[in-house]
């Protein structure tokens, strides 16, 4: 628990979210376009997460909250509506996973009720 713990602690610190519901493609800071948008943050009642790039129907992603538990683990799609309302309030972790598990792109977002 205290390794996930640290784990998803060095994520938070070292990916941001870059959230914003424009129509183009968005870059991470190394001007990598990213594979994963996710919005609106911080959010309420639901969160939006949209694929920017053609992903191999194998990966995954998942979430999880701040003590390392896994929340949702789902088959990637283009788009999908995530109902927030049974979530605590805090920081959440995102991971786009490929089929091996090896992370794909990682990002927070913050729920505020």
């Amino acid at each position: 628990m205290a390794r996930n713990f640290t784990l998803l602690l060095l994520l938070f610190m070292t990916f941001s979210a870059a959230v914003r519901s424009q129509d183009r493609l968005e870059k991470n800071d190394m001007g990598n376009v990213k594979f994963v948008k996710f919005y609106p943050n911080p959010a309420t009642t639901f969160i939006i997460i949209e694929l920017q790039k053609t992903i191999d129907k194998s990966c995954s992603f998942q979430i999880f909250n701040f003590s390392g538990k896994k929340i949702v683990d789902m088959q990637v799609i283009g788009r999908a509506r995530i109902d927030l309302t049974s979530f605590s309030r805090g920081i959440y972790i995102i991971q786009l996973k490929d089929r091996n598990g090896k992370t794909i792109e990682a990002g927070k977002f913050q729920i505020e009720k």
